[in-house]
C-alpha cells in the first residue's frame, strides 16, 4: 500500500481534534454526587425505635458522595422526597427536607440528616421514605442508579428466637418491658448461662406484679404512671417521650393491676 502523506495528516488532525472534544466535555461539566451506600442499605436503611421508646426523635445520616474534582469553595446539594412512593408522612414521621445542603470546601464527602420521629403508630406498622438526589447548578447526578435512597421506619419488636427458651405468652408490650427492665436486647440459649438469664427474668416478673413500686424504685429510668379515670386505668411512659403510653388496667376480679398488650390482653 502506498503511503499517502495528506490522508496520513488529516488523520491526525481528526484524532487531535476528537481528544479536545472528549477534554471539553469532560472536564467542562460538574461534579456529580451520589448516596455511597454499602450492598444492604443500597436495597433499603432500616431504622427502628423499638429499643428506644423513651426516645423522641433522631437523626439518620445518609453518606453522600462526590465524583469529580473538590473545590476551595463551599457547593450546595439538592434532595427530595418522592412523595407518591413514600408512605411517610411529612411532619409526623420525619421533618421537611431543607431547600438545600452544604458541602464544605475542600471536601468530597457529606452526610444528609433526616430527622425522624418515634410515633406510636410505627409500633404497627413500617412505612418508608423514598428520597432523590437532585440535580443543581453545582451538582450533576450522572448515575441514576445511585442518586435513590429508601428509608424504612419502624419501632415494631419481633418475638425473638431465645424467648421461649426463657419466657413464655409473647407480646410487643411484654419484650418493650423486658427490655425497658433489664436493656438486655438478646438472651443466650445456653443452658450453663441460666442463672444469669433467669435473673432477667426475674427483674421482668418484679416489675409486672408491681408496675407502681418499679417506677417509685428507678427514678433514673425516667417513666412515669398517671391516671385520668381515678385509678382504673393508668398509662405507663417515658417522660421524655409521652406519646408512647402503654397502659395498665385494674383486674375487677382480683383488684390486680396488669398492663394490656397489643391485643387488648393482660400481660402475665
Amino acid at each position: 500500500m502506498k503511503f499517502n502523506p495528506i490522508l496520513f495528516m488529516l488523520l491526525g488532525l481528526l484524532l487531535l481534534f476528537s481528544c479536545k472534544k472528549a477534554s471539553l466535555i469532560t472536564y467542562g461539566q460538574p461534579a456529580n454526587v451520589y448516596f455511597d451506600l454499602n450492598d444492604v442499605d443500597r436495597d433499603s436503611i432500616i431504622y427502628t425505635f423499638a429499643y428506644d421508646l423513651e426516645k423522641s426523635s433522631d437523626t439518620v445520616y445518609v453518606p453522600v458522595k462526590v465524583m469529580g474534582y473538590r473545590e476551595a469553595k463551599p457547593r450546595k446539594y439538592e434532595a427530595y422526597v418522592v412523595a407518591d412512593s413514600s408512605t411517610a408522612k411529612t411532619g409526623i414521621h420525619y421533618d421537611k427536607l431543607e431547600t438545600a445542603y452544604t458541602l464544605k470546601a475542600e471536601e468530597g464527602r457529606t452526610y444528609l440528616p433526616i430527622i425522624v420521629h418515634n410515633v406510636k403508630d410505627l409500633e404497627h406498622r413500617a412505612v418508608s421514605l423514598i428520597i432523590k438526589l437532585k440535580e443543581n447548578s453545582d451538582f450533576g447526578i450522572r448515575n441514576p442508579d445511585l442518586i435513590r435512597v429508601k428509608l424504612v421506619l419502624s419501632a415494631k419488636l419481633e418475638r425473638p428466637s431465645w424467648w421461649d427458651n426463657w419466657l413464655n405468652n409473647y407480646s410487643q408490650v411484654k419484650h418493650q418491658l423486658f427490655y425497658i427492665v433489664t436493656e438486655q436486647k438478646s438472651l443466650t440459649t445456653n443452658g450453663l448461662d441460666a442463672p444469669k438469664n433467669l435473673y432477667f427474668v426475674n427483674l421482668l416478673l418484679a416489675m409486672l406484679n408491681d408496675p407502681f413500686k418499679w417506677v417509685n424504685d428507678h427514678p433514673e429510668k425516667g417513666y412515669a404512671l398517671t391516671t385520668k379515670d381515678n385509678g382504673e386505668t393508668y398509662d405507663f411512659y417515658p417522660i421524655n417521650n409521652p406519646g408512647r403510653k402503654i397502659l395498665i388496667k385494674r383486674n375487677n376480679a382480683t383488684g390486680k393491676y396488669f398492663f394490656i398488650d397489643e391485643n387488648g390482653k393482660e400481660v402475665r
